[in-house]
């Protein structure tokens, strides 16, 4: 059995003194909303439980989903490297960015620089710089293979949507199809959910695009986060199956977050080709109650694995 554990949209904090040149334009606003309501919300002591019983669990490899920073400035991105490195070597951790991770255009850099070695594919020479291209990568762990795709784009004031890209959709189509081909678990990571609905400042542009190459080539698991909310969702497959789509809450959510307390998944992943079983284990805090555990329990696949 291979153990994947999953978690999201931590924003760690505090936000880094920053000269007022970094705060003019969208990281104004970024800055208001830190301290109207995620400074409240949000925070190392309901963070700290929640890591501490995810490594107890001993997962196999740790999916992060995206927006580990708030505004995009250049200290977040040694906070973020350093969150990462605490939960494990980059060969057993893996992320892909938010759009909080790509703030603004100035900062696409950042990411890619601080967090390569999280986000590198197993084919990426260890001096080769990270960009854009990068993505999808794919990593090859025992019988899973952790794909990720980026979504993270510049956005002005006030949005805080996705894309993909034509080209990054069309080498996940066939990456997809070679993995399916070695017999692989296909995990895919993206930040912004694929499937749902949601207002559109805050959407994945090319969803449609997205949701056909995921049909077309299967999947056997999708992750995102985004939406700060335990959500769970389908992309119908042409051969009748499905393939699961999960989303988790912000990682460093206090129990009585609005939008839903702090939570991760497991996937407990077994079975072979044509015959996978994922059973996922929610787990975290819930509303009026601090204590992290067992949430929910709820088999995704053999359904999923149809493609």
């Amino acid at each position: 059995m291979f153990v994947l554990a999953h978690l999201s949209d931590p924003h760690l904090g505090p936000i880094p003194e920053a000269r007022v040149s970094e705060l003019l334009g969208k990281r104004f606003f970024g800055m208001m909303n830190w301290i109207g309501a995620r400074r409240r919300n949000f925070g190392a002591s309901t963070l700290g439980p929640l890591l501490t019983d995810l490594m107890a669990q001993a997962p196999d490899h740790i999916c992060v989903t995206g927006d580990l920073v708030n505004l995009s400035l250049p200290e977040e991105f040694d906070t973020g490297a350093t969150f990462l490195t605490s939960l494990g070597e980059p060969d057993r951790v893996s992320v892909v960015p938010g759009n909080h991770d790509a703030y603004v255009r100035s900062a696409m850099h950042y990411h890619l620089e601080h967090w390569a070695p999280f986000l590198s594919g197993d084919d990426t020479h260890p001096h080769t710089p990270v960009d854009v291209d990068a993505f999808p990568y794919v990593r090859r762990r025992g019988p899973v293979a952790v794909v990720g795709v980026s979504t993270a784009i510049p956005t002005a004031i006030f949005l805080a949507s996705g894309e993909a890209g034509r080209g990054q959709l069309a080498r996940l189509r066939t990456l997809l199809l070679q993995l399916k081909e070695e017999g692989l678990f296909r995990a895919v990571m993206i930040h912004h959910p694929p499937v749902g609905t949601r207002p559109f400042h805050r959407d994945l542009r090319d969803a449609a695009a997205v949701r056909a190459v995921l049909a077309e080539a299967g999947a056997e698991l999708v992750m995102h986060g985004h939406d700060h909310r335990t959500e769970f969702g389908v992309i119908p497959t042409p051969a009748g199956g499905v393939v699961p789509v999960v989303g988790v809450p912000s990682a460093s959510a206090g129990p009585d977050d609005d939008r839903g307390a702090g939570a991760y998944a497991l996937y407990r992943i077994s079975g072979e080709p044509g015959a996978w079983r994922c059973e996922m284990e929610r787990r975290g805090y819930a509303a009026g109650d601090a204590t992290v555990r067992a949430r929910e329990v709820q088999l995704l696949a053999p359904f999923g694995s149809a493609a």
